[in-house]
């Protein structure tokens, strides 16, 4: 028995949920053999025990195929996800924490930011879902690979199209490819409500939701539909999407919506016959920002045609390159962002109380302003919330 057999063997154990093998994940630490005697130290992202148990027993199986009789798998998995300590109003209640990922402008590369921080979240181990509230831009199922798959209905529920191992719904899955939507703000604030309120959502650790550009009606919506636990804001390094950054985490501000950091997108440039990083749009411009804003900056992404060719291809850069320098820097903001999301939630969680509308059904209540009546006028704003 030699490492390489066990390698070998161990090559056959596929991570649960996906197509790769523990040793290809880098999910193998330690491997000591003497004789017929092997130990094993696998990893892992993952904090269900039945995930742990299946490694162990298959990694075990397969070790035992190669001839090997003494056998130990040690299998290291982080801390279960603590509960949500959120409370207010909240239309989907079986999800336990919300990710608001907002952009002041759009072409920053929220879609692409959304997508991979949810894989990177699955790899390390939660159960993710997977939200493209983009009403008017629905990318996410040519990202994800899904762009000709259509959901299943389920009595008066559509049950979620699942991919990479998230749970996945888009405007996008249920209308013609190319169809344009012509909507009001009171059309899509009854979308927001229905996408959360009738997708059959599993018992999830975290849903992303990938927002339309700006601080409108969707935005609004949805911070009074769920108690948004973190909201992520993505920009490029220019001073014009910065100005229109600054407004987006001004809206979680006034929405109490604690932060859970800026993704720099765009920043900087790999080339890819060198590996050399050039800064085309500038780098680091982002930091002044954060600081005004009490935050960080908890990703530099730069440009990289591999995320370009995973988008368009429904491959993204973080499972299909997960040793590549972008792939590494998402990994990084997703434990960040899980962090802070444990934080939250250990602080008491978040409340959405101070938000909800004081004015009609299906009237957009920020639109209002100063000249709604009743307690939305008292309030200082139709929507409650400045």
């Amino acid at each position: 028995m030699t490492e390489e057999i066990v390698k070998s063997a161990l090559s056959k154990v596929m991570y649960p949920g996906f197509t790769k093998d523990i040793v290809t994940f880098g999910f193998v630490k330690d491997i000591v053999v003497n004789g017929s005697d092997v130990s094993v130290t696998v990893d892992i992202t993952s904090s269900a025990p039945e995930v742990a148990q299946q490694i162990k027993d298959e990694a075990t199986a397969e070790l035992m195929r190669e001839g090997a009789e003494n056998i130990t798998v040690n299998v290291k998995a982080p801390v279960m996800p603590r509960e949500s300590s959120s409370h207010g109003k909240n239309i989907a209640p079986q999800v336990k924490n919300f990710l608001m990922v907002s952009s002041g402008k759009g072409g920053v590369g929220k879609s692409t930011t959304s997508v991979n921080i949810a894989i990177a979240l699955a790899q390390q181990g939660k159960k993710v879902g997977l939200l493209d509230a983009d009403i008017y831009g629905p990318n996410i199922p040519r990202m994800m690979g899904i762009a000709d798959v259509k959901p299943e209905v389920n009595g008066n529920k559509v049950l979620p199209i699942k991919a990479y191992g998230i749970e996945i719904m888009s405007m996008g899955s249920l209308m013609e490819q190319g169809q344009s939507l012509i909507w009001r703000g009171a059309m899509i604030m009854k979308a927001i409500e229905q996408f959360l309120r009738d997708i059959l959502w599993s018992e999830l650790d975290v849903l992303v939701i990938d927002m339309p550009p700006g601080t409108g009606d969707a935005q609004l919506t949805l911070a009074q539909s769920v108690p948004v636990t973190a909201g992520l804001t993505v920009t490029t390094p220019q001073g014009v999407s910065l100005d229109d950054s600054r407004r987006s985490l001004d809206m979680f501000k006034k929405l109490n919506i604690p932060i859970a950091g800026i993704v720099e997108n765009m920043s900087g440039f790999i080339a890819p016959d060198t590996g050399v990083e050039y800064d085309i749009f500038g780098k680091g411009t982002s930091e002044p920002m954060a600081k005004e804003f009490d935050t960080k900056v908890i990703a530099e992404v730069p440009i990289e045609p591999a995320i370009r060719t995973g988008g368009d291809d429904g491959k993204p850069i973080t499972f299909v390159a997960p040793t590549s320098e972008s792939a590494k820097r998402y990994m990084q903001a997703a434990e960040s962002i899980w962090a802070t999301i444990e934080e939250i939630n250990a602080n008491g969680g978040v409340d959405n109380q101070s938000v909800q509308p004081t004015t009609p059904p299906g009237v957009s209540a920020c639109s209002t302003g100063g000249s709604s009546t009743g307690s939305a006028q008292s309030s200082g704003g139709g929507c409650g919330c400045s």
